[in-house]
């Protein structure tokens, strides 16, 4: 796909829309919603050629204006050599009702860095809120580099709200379990690689793309 510039998209109230980024080399989006409209973001980098040369970068921004909006934002990068991929999100709830959902997973070999940096704002009015963010990365390799800095800001009382990130390495109990079942572990790996992606790729209402993708990671 090629390179997307700054990128302001309003959704009407009641409005559904999904959008989906495969190795975007800039993308910088702003998205409000007015009431009850629901958006679905993708930012999935899978061995992006774009990065060898410079950083991928992304920023998805997006506010809430609006009584009971949905907003659901997915990352994923599998990054190889020197590739480099920073993803931004900014999510703001300015008034009550609404819920948010993020989930950005990063799987980094070789020499792959990866920047997380996920702002969440609440404000004091926007109360009856859930929101949710979640960051899991996996390093391949001594070498990759993972860097992740959540950042919630909450002014309201009634709200649910939940965050978290783990940087680890491939559980080597399963590993050692998988080959023990006949697999070489070139494949165990493979298949723990993609089982640890695929709840990202399955959030994909874009039934061909979901599985392009899928093929695109089993060949790497």
């Amino acid at each position: 796909m090629s390179s997307l510039s700054t990128n302001i998209l309003t959704l009407a109230a009641g409005e559904h829309r999904e959008l989906v980024f495969v190795n975007e080399h800039r993308l910088d989006l702003h998205v409000v919603q007015e009431v009850g409209s629901s958006l679905k973001v993708h930012a999935l980098y899978i061995s992006p050629t774009a990065a060898v040369n410079g950083a991928s970068e992304a920023q998805i921004t997006v506010e809430q204006k609006g009584e009971g909006c949905r907003t659901e934002i997915y990352g994923l990068a599998f990054l190889h050599e020197e590739e480099q991929v920073h993803l931004t999100t900014n999510v703001q709830h300015l008034v009550g009702g609404g819920s948010s959902e993020q989930l950005i997973k990063f799987v980094l070999d070789d020499a792959a860095q990866g920047e997380f940096y996920g702002q969440l704002r609440i404000a004091p009015d926007a109360q009856k809120t859930e929101a949710h963010q979640t960051n899991r990365n996996l390093l391949l390799s001594e070498q990759a580099v993972m860097r992740t800095r959540p950042q919630l800001e909450i002014y309201a009382d009634d709200v649910k709200a939940t965050h978290g990130a783990t940087t680890g390495q491939l559980d080597e109990s399963a590993l050692f379990y998988m080959q023990q079942r006949c697999l070489d572990e070139r494949t165990a790996r493979k298949l723990l690689i993609n089982a640890f992606m695929q709840d990202v790729v399955n959030t994909l209402s874009d039934e061909p793309l979901k599985e392009e993708l899928r093929q695109q990671i089993t060949e790497l």
